[in-house]
């Protein structure tokens, strides 16, 4: 079994002792677990089991929706932890997209279609930008990135605010409402959906997870960067540009938590917010890339999960269960992905205990005749 086929292995079984544990609470609590996974489908197509209804599409389009920026701030974690690298920064990094893609909407008027590529772009290169600080001091001073990433989320987050609170038209909590040529919404979309807010910027999320895949996977570049983060000094020794490795990946990695920013505040809100606390949209990435493997698809269907797990809690708590039960399933999915060393003993204890278990096959006669 390959590396990464392990990996993804050990993420399933923690996703399922992850849900066992939250049937298992429910359980305890006195609640019906039934509710629970009537709630998982509703939450993924509409369909309610349990009082009958039918299909609604605008729960899809919602579940997608809320999962497009977690899958994007996991594959910035990933990105960097495929290259040695822990992008803990990856939520300063979307506030500060956000931010320069709402302000190039509202400051700088632009044909339609121009005008919402060039503020996707503004909020790609703000976060990359934001990710070449640590990325500068890791390997110019060796600075841990971890320590800056997190000086840098809040720096991020009151830079913003003071940003957009300038903007004309803003009050103290939010700015004006984007014109509709620097907007990600989709009529075609939504009608789709029965009018969910499920818009364009699905298209760049798919664009990053192909790009992820192939710049890791099939380039001599991406080569080179994870080589980096496996051995630093063998990879010196090979000739390889550590320090410029190391700069490109946390740009890399902010670049797709800034697309994040962006297609959050170009489509789902299309207005500029001033927040006083972090969303967790990054550190849900942190928990996404580490259950998907870093692996582009394992993070996919991740962030999917993630997504999901989110959407649902009010749909839980209108049905009567705690919608803590999926903060409770999330958390726990993430104590057991780091247990995966735990989970591996326990994996070979298994397979050692079926391999005794077998009968001995039986054994040729050596003598070639009866003594």
């Amino acid at each position: 079994m390959t590396k990464n086929k392990e990996a993804l292995k050990i993420s399933l079984i923690a996703i399922l002792c992850g849900i066992l544990l939250g049937v298992l609470v429910l359980v305890l609590s006195g609640e019906n677990p039934i509710a629970l996974f009537n709630t998982l489908l509703k939450g993924v197509i509409g369909v309610d089991l349990m009082n009958g209804s039918g299909m609604n599409l605008r729960y899809f389009g919602e579940f997608l929706l809320t999962s497009m920026p977690i899958i994007l701030t996991g594959l910035s974690v990933g990105f960097a932890y495929r290259t040695g690298l822990f992008n803990i920064g990856a939520e300063g990094q979307l506030m500060v997209g956000s931010m320069a893609s709402i302000f190039v909407a509202i400051m700088v008027p632009l044909p339609p279609v121009i005008h919402v590529v060039v503020c996707v772009l503004a909020g790609t290169l703000a976060g990359a930008l934001w990710g070449f600080v640590p990325g500068f001091l890791k390997s110019r001073f060796n600075v841990h990135e971890v320590v800056i990433c997190i000086m840098m989320n809040y720096i991020g987050m009151y830079f913003s605010n003071w940003v957009l609170r300038g903007l004309p038209g803003s009050t103290d909590s939010k700015t004006a409402i984007i014109n509709s040529s620097a907007s990600l919404n989709s009529d075609l979309l939504s009608s789709l959906t029965n009018h969910s807010r499920l818009n364009w910027g699905i298209l760049f999320v798919i664009l990053a997870v192909i790009a992820y895949w192939f710049i890791i996977e099939k380039t001599s570049f991406g080569y080179s960067l994870r080589a980096t983060g496996f051995n630093k000094d063998g990879a010196q020794y090979a000739g390889m540009k550590v320090n410029r490795n190391i700069v490109s990946s946390m740009m890399i990695a902010g670049a797709l938590s800034g697309l994040a920013g962006a297609i959050v505040a170009l489509g789902t809100f299309n207005m500029g917010r001033v927040l006083t606390a972090f969303e967790n949209y990054g550190f849900d990435g942190i928990a996404v890339a580490l259950t998907g493997a870093c692996n582009a698809i394992g993070i996919v269907l991740a962030g999917l999960l993630f997504g999901l797990l989110k959407v649902i809690q009010p749909l839980l708590q209108a049905s009567g269960v705690p919608k803590e039960i999926g903060e409770i399933i999330s958390s726990s999915i993430v104590l057991f992905v780091a247990m995966q060393y735990g989970i591996q003993l326990v994996m070979g204890w298994l397979a050692k205990r079926r391999l005794e278990k077998k009968p001995a096959t039986a054994q040729p006669n050596q003598g070639g005749g009866e003594s």
